[in-house]
C-alpha cells in the first residue's frame, strides 16, 4: 500500500480533488506525496519539470499549461500553493480562504530549488568539501526506500532526482531539488549534463544525493556517475536500492525463483529489440536458458522480443506477466503467455514503466 508522506495525518486526500499551483521543483515533493496518497491532482503552471510532465503524460495527474486564475480554486477540495513565489502563493492561499476551500500553508520564504532560485542555508557550501551519494530509491513507493537511502536524502543539501524515484520522500524537506528525469521519447537531460551537475555541486562543498528508482547499478547508469565523480576527485558513497526487476514481480505476488519451477532468472534490458545493431543480447540463447526472463524497459519492444523467443524455440504457452507502475496506487497486472502477452499489454494500454517476466513462475499461484 502506498504511503502519503505526511498528508494523511492532517487531511485524508484519497479520491479528493486537489489543486497544486506550480509545477517546478518546489512542487515536486508535494505532488508526489499527494499522488502516493491517491489524490485526484490538477497542476496549474505554464511550465513544469520533467517528472511532473511525465506524471501528466502517464495519466496520473492533469496539467493545465497556463497561468493561475482565482476561479481555479472553486472546483477543488484542497489547494496547495507551490510556485516558489511568496506573493503568488499568498494570493492562492487567500483565494482558497475566500472560496471556503482547505489550503496548505504556503512557505514564507521560497526554498532552494524553487522557481525563483533563491538561496538558503541548505544550498550553501559546508566546511570539509562536498560529496555525492548514489541512492537507489526502490520501485517508487516511499516506504520501500532503504533506511540508509532515506537518511541520505534527509541530510542532503542537493537532491538530483529522476522521474521514477520515490519523489514523495522530498515532501517537507529543506533541500534543493534538481529534476533531471528522462521521459521516454520526450524531454530528457543528457547523462553528461547530469554528471556535470553532480560534480559542480559537490565541488561547491555540498552534500549531493543522486536519487533514482530501483537500484542505481541495475540499468541506472550509476557506474557512469561514479566514474565521473571519481575522475573529478569527488568522494562517492553507494546506497543500493530494491531493483524493480525483483520488486515488480514480488508486488504482483510472483517470486522470481520458486522451488520446483525454476533455478534462476536473467534480467535484461529490452530498450533495443532483437535484430537491432545496438543489441548485445543473444536472444536465442536466452530463450533456451530454462530460467525465468525478466525484461526491463521493454514495453515498446515486447512484440519483437516475444516473437523472437517463440522463433528460437521457447514454448508459446510459457506463462508471461507484465506489471506496470509497481508499488504505486496505479499498479496494474496483465497476464498471458509468451504468444499473447504483447497483444494483451497493448490492449490494456500499458506504458512505461513496466516489468515483464517470462517463465514458469509467471503462472505462479499460491496453493490454497
Amino acid at each position: 500500500m502506498a504511503r502519503d508522506a505526511g498528508f494523511r495525518t492532517t487531511l485524508p486526500v484519497s479520491g479528493r480533488r486537489v489543486l497544486v499551483v506550480g509545477g517546478g521543483s518546489t512542487a515536486l515533493g508535494r505532488i508526489a506525496a499527494l499522488r502516493d496518497a491517491g489524490a485526484e491532482i490538477t497542476v496549474i503552471a505554464p511550465e513544469v519539470v520533467q517528472s511532473v510532465q511525465d506524471l501528466a503524460e502517464r495519466g496520473l495527474l492533469r496539467w493545465d499549461s497556463r497561468a493561475y486564475d482565482t476561479a481555479d480554486v472553486s472546483d477543488h477540495d484542497l489547494v496547495v500553493p507551490a510556485t516558489g513565489d511568496p506573493g503568488l502563493d499568498a494570493r492562492v492561499a487567500g483565494d482558497a480562504r475566500a472560496f471556503g476551500r482547505w489550503c496548505t500553508i504556503p512557505d514564507a520564504v521560497p526554498g532552494p530549488g524553487s522557481d525563483t532560485g533563491s538561496d538558503t542555508d541548505a544550498a550553501r557550501p559546508r566546511a570539509g568539501g562536498g560529496s555525492v551519494t548514489l541512492v537507489g530509491g526502490g520501485p517508487g513507493d516511499p516506504g520501500l526506500i532503504t533506511v540508509a537511502g532515506l537518511e541520505a536524502v534527509r541530510t542532503a543539501d542537493v537532491v538530483v532526482t529522476d522521474r521514477l524515484a520515490p519523489l514523495g520522500v522530498l515532501h517537507g524537506l529543506d533541500v534543493e531539488v534538481i529534476d533531471v528525469g528522462k521521459i521516454p521519447r520526450g524531454r530528457s537531460t543528457p547523462q553528461e549534463a547530469i554528471n556535470r551537475i553532480l560534480v559542480e555541486h559537490a565541488r561547491a562543498g555540498r552534500r549531493v544525493v543522486r536519487l533514482k528508482g530501483g537500484d542505481s547499478f541495475v540499468f541506472g547508469r550509476g557506474g557512469e556517475e561514479m566514474e565521473a565523480c571519481t575522475a573529478a576527485g569527488i568522494p562517492v558513497v553507494v546506497v543500493p536500492g530494491v531493483t524493480s526487476a525483483i520488486a515488480g514481480p514480488a508486488l504482483a505476488g510472483i517470486p522470481v525463483t520458486h522451488r520446483g519451477l525454476t533455478q534462476g532468472f536473467t534480467v535484461v534490458s529490452g530498450h533495443v529489440p532483437p535484430g537491432d545493431p545496438r543489441s548485445t543480447v543473444d536472444w536465442g540463447a536466452l530463450a533456451r536458458t530454462g530460467t525465468d526472463i525478466v525484461l526491463l524497459m521493454a514495453v515498446a519492444t515486447l512484440p519483437a522480443i516475444t516473437q523472437t523467443f517463440v522463433a528460437e524455440g521457447l514454448d508459446p504457452a510459457t506463462p508471461a506477466v507484465t506489471i506496470a507502475d509497481a508499488a504505486l496506487p496505479t499498479q496494474r497486472v496483465v497476464r498471458g503467455d509468451v504468444a499473447t502477452i504483447a497483444s494483451r499489454v497493448a490492449e490494456a494500454g500499458i506504458g512505461a514503466p513496466a516489468v515483464t517476466i517470462v517463465g514458469r513462475v509467471a503462472g505462479f499461484a499460491p496453493s490454497v
